[in-house]
């Protein structure tokens, strides 16, 4: 009789407990693993990932999947012990609209000084902020694929004015979009940049790229919106071009530390919003049935159909 499937949930900073209940409906007979509860090693046919901790993938003899809960893998192939192991990402047709919402808001929030009066009403204030028409305000998206491109989009819809940049030429833009690519287009690009939005994916290029020589490019008085890594982000830059007045805020969903500690300076600085990495999250169903189906395949002599060319990358 063969042993049950067994499946570990692995994550140095989330609490995959929320994914349980997907995964008992769509594996009834399989065994779940949960944390440091894993078991005897040796049983673990799929992985479940989210910034899985350092060379554990490489002592897990029968694993067959390393599945990321997300559309990155950059947090998987980061593992310098990491398997000749399938890697799958997950393909989330609703990605897109959870991004678009986030950013929509992270623009709107701060060009429309909603943080003043939100402040004004709980003083019990009435007090007015200069009115900008969106069209006169900037944005740029860094990263331009799907989801850059569905943030693109519907901000264009609203009425701003939105530019990307990617590292290669794009094809099929929205139309409105003014598009710069490359080194040689980095550096207009950003100068017309009221909002910087980072989506860009996790690199040794783009690594630290959101730093003070990026900042100085900027217009004086810029916002940063990082939706992209946490390590794309020098977070002593940051904190010295906003006491600088280069930068006029942040909103940051992606940290390098994950949860943020309490006593980290970005909690104190006022012209800093944080929010928990929730920009845009897949649904723990969607999560699990891709999970089957990525296991089905590979079980058949097909994994070239879902596993990522690690050698391409995000």
């Amino acid at each position: 009789m063969p042993a049950p499937l067994t499946i570990a949930f692995l994550s140095s900073n989330l609490d995959f407990s929320y994914l349980l209940p997907a995964f008992q409906a769509q594996f009834p007979q399989a065994r779940l693993r949960l944390g440091t509860e894993l078991g005897p090693l040796e049983h673990i046919d799929a992985a479940v990932c989210w910034y899985p901790p350092e060379g554990l993938l490489a002592r897990l003899p029968r694993l067959r999947l390393i599945q990321s809960v997300g559309a990155g893998i950059d947090h998987i192939t980061a593992d310098p012990a990491l398997p000749e192991v399938p890697v799958c990402r997950i393909i989330d047709p609703d990605m897109g609209q959870g991004m678009t919402a986030y950013v929509t808001w992270a623009v709107i929030q701060h060009q429309r000084h909603m943080g003043a009066y939100l402040r004004s009403a709980a003083a019990r204030r009435w007090e007015e902020q200069p009115v900008q028409p969106p069209r006169q305000h900037r944005v740029g998206i860094a990263g331009l694929g799907t989801l850059g491109l569905a943030c693109a989009e519907a901000l264009l819809n609203i009425g701003y004015s939105v530019r990307g940049w990617s590292r290669s030429p794009k094809n099929e833009l929205p139309t409105g979009l003014q598009a710069f690519h490359g080194e040689a287009g980095q550096a207009e690009f950003l100068a017309g940049c009221d909002t910087l939005v980072c989506l860009l994916p996790l690199t040794d290029d783009t690594r630290d790229i959101l730093g003070q020589p990026l900042f100085n490019q900027l217009p004086r008085g810029a916002h940063l919106i990082n939706v992209g890594r946490g390590a794309h982000l020098v977070e002593a830059d940051l904190l010295a071009a906003l006491a600088s007045g280069q930068l006029a805020a942040a909103t940051l969903d992606a940290l390098t530390q994950e949860p943020l500690p309490p006593d980290h300076p970005f909690w104190a600085d006022p012209r800093i919003l944080i929010t928990p990495h929730i920009a845009t999250r897949t649904d723990p169903a969607v999560i699990a049935r891709q999970t089957a189906d990525n296991l089905a395949l590979i079980d058949a002599g097909r994994a070239a159909e879902v596993a990522v060319d690690l050698q391409r990358g995000y």
